[in-house]
């Protein structure tokens, strides 16, 4: 059976220069109600390895710590249908309001899609020729098979925007 899920509100500051972008939280995700929870997801890791912070569990650390770098979550699909956490699975998808919140926040200099799916939807919501770049990175999720160390390589390019390199 499909279940109806939502996502969360945006994770997102006047100071936010990049948007991350993830499809819809899975369903542990749901669970504890915080992005990324699955504890085989690679995000927590790749982010505070990228930003050179030292790792946590504390999930309201880890949003303090996305602000301080100026960094703004959220997720491409507001609901759809799905059973289980695969992206796969979604069904009757229905675009978050991505348009409206990057107007309201005019810092944000790059998007930043966390895997396939959301990139796909982005494209679709969006466009192709967006006013600002919109980058596909390696989904950080456990079914995503490649190694860690590629797809921190591929998240570096985040580094670019914050001025970081």
């Amino acid at each position: 059976m499909q279940n109806r899920i939502s996502s969360f509100p945006p994770l997102i500051d006047f100071r936010s220069e990049i948007l991350i972008l993830g499809s819809i939280p899975g369903v542990k995700s749901l669970e504890k109600q915080q992005y990324y929870a699955h504890p085989q997801n690679k995000f927590w890791r790749i982010i505070f390895e990228l930003l050179q912070e030292e790792f946590t569990e504390d999930y309201t650390q880890r949003i303090k710590i996305i602000k301080k770098h100026h960094m703004a979550l959220w997720d491409v699909i507001d609901s759809c249908e799905r059973k289980g956490s695969l992206d796969s699975e979604i069904k009757n998808e229905e675009a978050n309001q991505i348009e409206e919140l990057l107007q309201k926040h005019p810092n944000i200099k790059a998007i930043f899609c966390n895997g396939g799916k959301s990139y796909k939807s982005l494209q679709k919501l969006l466009g192709k020729n967006y006013r600002i770049p919109v980058i596909l990175l390696p989904s950080t999720s456990p079914l995503h098979t490649v190694s860690f160390e590629k797809k921190l390589e591929e998240w570096k390019k985040i580094l670019e925007f914050l001025g970081r390199e």
